[in-house]
């Protein structure tokens, strides 16, 4: 039977090393002013050039990333794989604001798709509209406001980049995520991603775009996307997750004084992604999904579901994911019970991804319960193994 404590299975990809340095680092992450703090010192240290990317690397990075470039994600892979995890590769560097940089983006996530391809272990590859597009762009093409001809070239550009992604991604074989990005911006990711849907998922799902479950108005969206999909005759892909922007959603709202789009409470949020699943699962011979969580409600939720219906626990269009580094509970458990399941493989220079790295420890301090029941569990293993 299917649970979520058992820590011999969670954490058998870890060594005793392993173990007791995702404790330590949990237990620093889980408290609130280490993270500040640690945040302001490591992007000083950096900026400054103090030799600190040795530390980095052995600590935080090797708990979150698979590695500077594809070929150092091997042993992640490789490691995730004896357990029948699958790695999604993740090229997690933010914050490019050039057509160099983009077009950069544009080819290394291809090469995760050429990875992929040869790779029974690599199921997906993913990427960011924002790494092919400046932000300002995107806000204004959502906004629906009238760009000027060199707006329209720039944005003929974006168009290209995403359609180059999305060919390689059908020519190999390999499915692809479009991941969801803050409101402001997102009914043009969202345009991209129907458009890219048409073209490429007319015999499979190939193309998949990202509904934040935790915006007040996603559910309905996603009933219409399968709607919109029903009647151009193609597979709908739907990377479902509760959504990771709402502190900066709600502060825009307020300062614009606009209604907020982030559910008044957590418990909407959690209805909404669970009608969701409830929805594709309904019409999982026309959707497939990916239900990118780590709610262990959810999760569960889902893997009894298939059960009630005897859908097969490998089902092609069904897919579980969290990020590498975190819920190891879930996704060792479920992939022990032969359920499909990916890990998000962040990786890329580590002075590059140190923007995600500290939205990680910061998650991870802000989600109490999150940081308290890793930490748990890692007791409870370290007790089994007998470890002090």
């Amino acid at each position: 039977m299917l649970s979520f404590n058992n820590t011999e299975v969670a954490f058998s990809g870890k060594s005793n090393n392993d173990l007791n340095r995702s404790y330590w680092l949990f237990k620093m992450v889980s408290n609130s002013t280490f993270v500040n703090a640690g945040k302001s010192l490591t992007t000083f240290a950096l900026k400054t050039h103090l030799p600190i990317k040795g530390l980095i690397k052995a600590t935080i990075f090797k708990q979150f990333c698979g590695g500077e470039t594809i070929e150092e994600c091997d042993r992640a892979i490789a490691e995730l794989g004896k357990f029948n995890i699958g790695t999604i590769l993740d090229y997690s560097v933010e914050g490019k604001e050039t057509e160099k940089d983009f077009d950069a983006c544009r080819e290394e996530t291809i090469a995760t798709i050429q990875k992929a391809k040869n790779d029974k272990h690599i199921p997906f590859s993913v990427f960011k509209v924002t790494g092919l597009a400046r932000f300002e762009l995107l806000e204004k093409v959502s906004a629906k406001d009238q760009l000027n001809s060199e707006e329209q070239k720039e944005y003929g550009r974006v168009q290209l980049r995403v359609s180059a992604i999305c060919k390689a991604a059908n020519e190999a074989g390999v499915p692809v995520f479009i991941d969801a990005e803050e409101s402001w911006i997102q009914e043009a990711i969202d345009n991209l991603a129907n458009q890219m849907m048409v073209l490429f998922n007319t015999e499979k799902a190939i193309v998949y775009n990202t509904y934040q479950l935790y915006r007040k108005d996603r559910l309905s969206y996603l009933r219409h996307s399968f709607e919109k999909a029903k009647e151009n005759n193609y597979f709908l892909g739907a990377k479902l997750v509760r959504g990771a922007y709402m502190e900066k959603e709600r502060k825009r709202a307020l300062e614009r004084s606009y209604p907020s789009p982030i559910q008044d409470t957590k418990e909407n949020s959690d209805r909404d992604y669970d009608a969701a699943v409830e929805f594709c699962i309904e019409h999982i011979d026309r959707i497939a999904i990916c239900a990118g969580t780590h709610n262990e409600h959810s999760s569960m939720k889902l893997a009894e579901l298939m059960n009630k219906k005897n859908i097969p626990f490998n089902h092609k269009h069904i897919y579980f994911s969290q990020l590498l580094g975190m819920s190891d509970h879930i996704s060792f458990n479920l992939a022990n019970a032969g359920y499909n399941v990916a890990k998000y493989v962040p990786y890329g220079p580590v002075r590059e991804v140190l923007p995600y790295l500290i939205r990680r420890a910061q998650e991870n301090t802000s989600v109490k319960g999150q940081t308290g029941r890793e930490l748990s569990l890692i007791i409870k293993e370290k007790e089994r193994r007998k470890l002090k």
